[in-house]
């Protein structure tokens, strides 16, 4: 039984109801009026109260497609700015962050940091009062596993997105003299994201959970993408840190745990192979459980008011440029029709012409045809073990140059894509890194994972070139030299308003 499921069962208990109500009292974690006192002091006493608890820690996990305007989520934010998307005319904010001139009042800037916030302050209610419930002391020491790799999540995002932010790791109360707190520098709040994850390792977690919930595998991968990013900008620990990714990877690679890779690039978005094979971390979403039913994907990405769905909008809010899908290799089953992406789609037995492409790797075909759904239960990947191979082919590479290893993981990968590889001994150190980097693009396309890449690297994918150039003064495809102020994104005003201690703003962001 998956995450969902068991929450929504749980929700039955009155119990279950009075911690939702504390999870979900605060708009903010800097807001003052705490009505859940009583219920913060009481309500960890049995081990179902404290599991219930755990699972209350997820949540977080829904920020990453909850909707803030019309046609906005945070998914979408995160990649627009790469340049490499085009979007619906209607919406200010996604306009605003292919072309990069945002304000820093824009609501996804602050709906992230709250939803972030949020699950921290969850995270580290169950961390204090966790550890004084009577029940099995396995059965605790994983369950206080799963919400140190959570906060080690959130966090992981938030410093990545906002930089120097609050590191707040106890229970946030009027009476606590740090209830304003200042901001931590990026080194500390790494430290403690990696001090999170290696108490999660060493937790007793199970190698693989198939219901999705945190498991060894998870936290090896994390730590794989910490250690990466660690490796480069802003922190630029270089070749120790990516000696640890790659040490991380490879631990999951040789587990075994979310292989084979599919067969099929539609199993990424249906609905019969949710939380399989190389998934390995996914935003989970059911049909029949009130609004959970609709996360606004498939609507999302669905060219502007095509016709092919029955959802009542279809926004057009992430689609690729032109320039990005003719970028791939001739041949790459990736680019093809159907694939990745699709230019037109058949309905009722009529062709519908987009005149440019749509993402097909998010399109729900059980949301077309006359008895289509209007509700989208696509889980959202966040963690698939593509990206872990090719963090262990970069990482090697850096350290040790081309390996067979290494190389093997790009073949399996270009495999599926039905793509030949080119052999070991052609490659140097350098040319290595851009393939590896050109995959990533590829493979893991519009997963929110190349603003990050451009923020490790300082490089941007050339698509006419076919080669990564420095991201400060190549002009992209939608028109836009990449600014150093969107390195990260602004504090949000309100809590700068909120909290005069989080200032300054974030370089350019005033």
């Amino acid at each position: 039984m998956n995450i969902m499921k068991i929450l929504f069962q749980t929700l039955r208990e009155s119990a279950l109801i009075i911690i939702l109500l504390f999870f979900n009292s605060c708009l903010s974690f800097l807001e003052e009026d705490n009505k859940s006192t009583i219920t913060q002091e009481n309500y960890f006493i049995n081990a179902n109260q404290a599991q219930t608890a755990v699972i209350g820690a997820y949540t977080g996990l829904n920020t990453f497609i909850m909707r803030s305007n019309y046609g906005e989520s945070p998914f979408i934010s995160i990649e627009l700015p790469v340049g490499h998307s085009k979007t619906l005319g209607q919406s200010a904010h996604n306009n605003n962050l292919i072309g990069q001139r945002s304000a820093a009042t824009e609501l996804p800037f602050k709906h992230v940091w709250v939803g972030f916030y949020k699950a921290i302050a969850n995270a580290n209610q169950v961390i204090e009062k966790l550890p004084e419930v009577n029940m099995d002391d396995n059965k605790k020491k994983s369950l206080m596993g799963e919400v140190y790799f959570l906060r080690a999540f959130y966090y992981y995002h938030l410093v990545r997105l906002y930089g120097d932010i609050p590191l707040i790791t106890d229970i946030m109360t009027t009476a606590n003299p740090n209830f304003y707190p200042e901001r931590t520098s990026v080194d500390k709040i790494y430290e403690q994201i990696v001090s999170d994850l290696k108490n999660a390792e060493t937790s007793g977690l199970p190698n693989y959970d198939p219901n999705g919930k945190v498991c060894l595998g998870m936290v090896k991968s994390l730590m794989a993408s910490v250690y990466l990013t660690m490796a480069g900008f802003p922190l630029n620990k270089g070749g120790e840190y990516y000696t640890l990714a790659a040490n991380k990877a490879e631990e999951v690679i040789d587990g075994g745990w979310y292989s084979p890779l599919f067969s099929d690039y539609a199993y990424l978005h249906d609905r019969a192979h949710k939380l399989k094979n190389e998934f390995i971390l996914q935003v989970q979403v059911l049909m029949g459980t009130n609004d959970l039913g609709t996360n606004g994907i498939a609507q999302l990405i669905i060219p502007e008011k095509s016709g092919i769905s029955k959802f009542a909008d279809e926004y057009g809010s992430l689609t690729p440029i032109d320039a990005f899908v003719e970028s791939y290799e001739t041949g790459d089953k990736r680019a093809r029709e159907k694939q990745y992406f699709f230019s037109s789609y058949i309905k009722n037995g009529i062709e519908i012409k987009f005149g440019g492409y749509g993402l097909y790797k998010y399109w729900l075909e059980e949301a077309a045809g006359e008895n289509g759904d209007q509700k989208s239960d696509e889980n959202w990947t966040l963690l698939r073990l593509p990206e872990i191979m090719l963090i262990y082919a970069e990482a090697t590479n850096e350290v040790n140059g081309p390996t067979d290893k290494a190389l093997q993981q790009l073949i399996t990968i270009r495999n599926r894509a039905e793509l030949s590889t080119p052999a070991l001994g052609t490659f140097t150190k350098e040319t290595f890194r851009e393939f590896i980097w050109k995959e990533r693009y590829h493979e893991l396309a519009y997963e929110n994972k190349a603003y990050f890449d451009i923020q490790r690297t300082h490089k941007v994918y050339n698509l006419k070139a076919g080669k990564f150039v420095d991201a400060f003064t190549f002009l992209n495809e939608s028109g836009v030299t990449f600014k150093e102020q969107y390195l990260l994104w602004p504090i949000p005003s309100d809590e700068i308003n909120a909290n005069p201690k989080l200032k300054p703003q974030n370089p350019g962001w005033d």
